[in-house]
């Protein structure tokens, strides 16, 4: 009798173990994703939408996230605060739109005069530039992840040339992140406009200039029809979005889920970066045929070293009574070092040689 009972008890058990297993993989998550870009912003917005796209074939219908762009949600620079409440799971956004809230977010987008791209990644992955994201985003409930290079951005888009560092006082600029602070400390009014109101406030003169990201992005967007002196850049060598995930959110995940989540967020980040080098590539094979207006320019040699000197004074001073701060960017700084010499061997000189 007692043997009977064992073995009913064990059975029951066992099928209760398997419907329980069968429950829990039949659980369907549904998130949601705020993007800072519109709907029609490509290829910021493909990163997202190609990210959520490979979750679900990847974890066969069980994490389904639906993407919002900014046109829907309203709040295209409320990306982070949104996360971290709750009213979406994820979001794609660039880190330093968060500098207002937190200084210490701004450096993982990128610096002036910083890291190339593959610098950049190469210091996230295996340079310690993770550790330092998660510390900074701790605090935050949020998790932070790459989200998509553009590799080095122009330097914008100015209706007047630029000659002298008198050029630029006075005039009002669209430039986020420490470059903002630089360009403030010489003489600009600097501010952060979302995407989609760019053309119109240099339409209609809330702007005299601006910086967005490429040939690729930027044609498409008509700046050089208001403004078309175009220079080369200098302030985001290798800036990278971001992806936001709300960290209790997170952790309810199931552990397959969470690695189907990480791995597909790393993939687009890829094929974001390789596609805006391909828009770029592309636009500017036919920029000086189909765009003639445009007035490729470098800034000065006065202008960059005021630009260079005026960063080292902001490093200097923001990081004084900030440890967490000066951790990072002596973190950033000695690795772009070390990175650097290779950079020139194996990209510089190839380059300089078959030009």
């Amino acid at each position: 009798m007692l043997k009977k009972t064992t073995k009913l008890l064990l059975t029951s058990a066992l099928i209760a173990g398997l419907s329980t297993a069968a429950v829990a993989k039949e659980k369907v998550y549904k998130w949601k994703l705020a993007t800072t870009w519109g709907s029609t912003l490509t290829p910021f917005i493909d990163a997202p939408q190609n990210m959520a796209k490979m979750v679900e074939e990847m974890s066969d219908g069980q994490l389904l996230i639906r993407v919002d762009a900014s046109n829907k949600h309203k709040a295209a620079l409320g990306i982070l605060d949104m996360v971290k409440g709750g009213q979406y799971d994820m979001g794609h956004s660039a880190s330093y739109y968060w500098k207002g809230k937190d200084i210490n977010t701004m450096p993982f987008s990128t610096m002036p005069f910083g890291m190339t791209t593959p610098e950049q990644y190469a210091w996230f992955y295996h340079g310690g530039g993770m550790e330092l994201m998660k510390k900074v985003y701790k605090k935050h409930k949020v998790l932070s992840f790459p989200g998509g290079s553009t590799g080095n951005q122009m330097g914008g888009w100015f209706r007047k040339e630029i000659n002298t560092t008198e050029d630029l006082k006075g005039l009002k600029m669209r430039i986020p992140g420490f470059a903002g602070e630089v360009m403030a400390k010489l003489g600009l009014t600097v501010t952060n406009i979302a995407p989609g109101e760019l053309y119109t406030s240099l339409e209609r003169g809330t702007l005299d200039a601006l910086e967005w990201v490429g040939p690729g992005m930027d044609i498409k967007m008509g700046f050089n029809k208001i403004a078309p002196y175009y220079y080369t850049g200098w302030h985001e060598p290798g800036l990278d979005l971001q992806y936001l995930v709300n960290e209790r959110k997170f952790k309810k995940l199931p552990k397959d889920l969470q690695q189907i989540l990480i791995t597909a967020m790393r993939v687009s980040a890829y094929d974001m970066y390789i596609q805006n080098y391909h828009m770029s590539a592309e636009a500017w094979a036919k920029i000086e045929k189909d765009f003639p207006n445009i007035k490729i320019k470098t800034f000065p040699k006065e202008v960059m070293d005021a630009m260079k000197k005026a960063n080292a004074e902001l490093k200097a001073e923001k990081t004084k009574n900030n440890p967490l701060l000066k951790e990072i960017l002596d973190s950033q700084d000695a690795y772009q070092k070390k990175a650097r010499e290779w950079t020139k061997m194996s990209d510089y000189l190839y380059l300089k040689d078959n030009l």
